[in-house]
């Protein structure tokens, strides 16, 4: 087997990780007012460090600051683009989990003015986890620009301020495509674009809620993978991109169900992306069938390791579900990571630093027996 030099690696995370005790206590401290910025910066330096160390001494080729910054995988980063600000009212987002549902809401998004980035939005993150890594490639993971929308809405397009609803997507496209190159002059050369949209659509609850907001929600996916494909035209030469997508990561919790058969064909032959990290650590994600409709070049990242429960998955269940996959797609095409991140949120899901790590460390191994590498 092709032992691979550039990303998506056989063994890969998605993004998020658990936020050490420190941490958290770190940032109520700041939120008390009982912390400066800059004494809660020193806290994150000093975990992020750890963390990092901790990536490459599981063996992963790839290490992420665990987005150990953020409060929340999307919406830290969507508040910076110029143009968007918190709106007044919150959103209501239904999560589930085998004992009940619990409820997620954060703003709602408004738009201000005309979509730009004028600065480079996790600038000093990224350079700082740059200067800490050794041995492995530095990875930053972003929303898509499809979130923008979706966390939006149709009411988000202001005809005050966008008159003609395309220029909406142009602007956000542009904003992004600024982001990318901006990001690619400080040298990250491993950029992933996290979005539940695209697996959130697969479920008919989703694309009825949809439907009732005024949206297309039989072509909405398609819009969105243009409105990536834009954003990433002009992206620099050595930059490797991916797309995680999952079903929705709050507290061991999901907020939508279904196989990708219903984005697969589009997804897989139009995205213009290096590799897909899919969701498949238990029923909710379907089957392997719609991988059919990955071309040649593309990889895929088996979610197999689940993040949303502590216990350890078994090696050789894995290894036999890597070879279903296999008959979808070439072994050579596929590799191995957790299903989503570990704290797509501060709260974090329900499981230990210690069951964490070994996760980690499991799907190293896996991979190294798979595909040696």
């Amino acid at each position: 087997m092709t032992k691979r030099t550039e990303p998506p690696y056989r063994a890969d995370h998605d993004c998020s990780l658990l936020r050490p005790p420190a941490l958290l206590k770190a940032r109520e401290e700041r939120t008390a007012g009982e912390l400066t910025e800059v004494e809660l910066a020193k806290v994150e330096d000093d975990a992020i460090a750890d963390v990092v160390a901790m990536q490459e001494e599981i063996g992963l080729r790839s290490a992420t600051d665990g987005e150990f910054r953020r409060a929340s995988w999307h919406m830290d980063f969507i508040y910076q683009l110029d143009g968007i600000a918190e709106a007044e009212q919150r959103l209501q987002v239904q999560f589930r989990n085998p004992s009940g549902e619990i409820e997620f809401a954060p703003a709602a998004l408004t738009v201000t003015e005309p979509i730009r980035v004028t600065q480079t939005i996790f600038a000093d993150a990224f350079r700082f986890l740059q200067s800490q890594v050794t041995t492995a490639v530095p990875k930053l993971t972003v929303p898509s620009p499809s979130m923008v929308h979706y966390r939006g809405g149709a009411t988000l397009i202001d005809p005050a301020i966008y008159p003609d609803p395309e220029q909406f997507w142009v602007d956000l496209s542009a904003a992004y495509a600024d982001e990318v190159r901006r990001l690619g002059e400080l040298g990250c050369t491993y950029l992933q674009f996290d979005d539940t949209s695209l697996a959130y659509l697969n479920d008919p609850k989703q694309r009825a809620m949809l439907a009732e907001q005024g949206n297309d929600a039989e072509h909405q996916h398609e819009r969105y993978i243009a409105q990536i494909n834009q954003a990433l035209a002009g992206r620099p030469e050595g930059m490797r991109i991916t797309t995680h997508m999952c079903r929705g990561n709050f507290r061991s919790s999901w907020a939508a169900e279904g196989g990708y058969d219903f984005v697969a064909e589009a997804l897989f032959t139009q995205l213009d992306v290096d590799g897909f990290f899919l969701e498949y650590d238990d029923d909710r994600s379907g089957t392997f069938e719609p991988l059919r409709f990955v071309p040649p070049g593309k990889q895929v990242v088996l979610g197999l390791v689940t993040t949303k429960r502590g216990e350890l998955e078994d090696a050789d269940t894995l290894k036999r579900r890597i070879d279903e996959a296999s008959k979808y797609v070439p072994l050579e095409q596929l590799c191995l990571s957790p299903q989503c991140g570990f704290s797509s949120t501060s709260e974090g899901n329900d499981l230990t630093y210690e069951q964490q790590v070994a996760k980690l460390r499991l799907i190293v191994d896996v991979a190294a027996d798979v595909w040696g590498d």
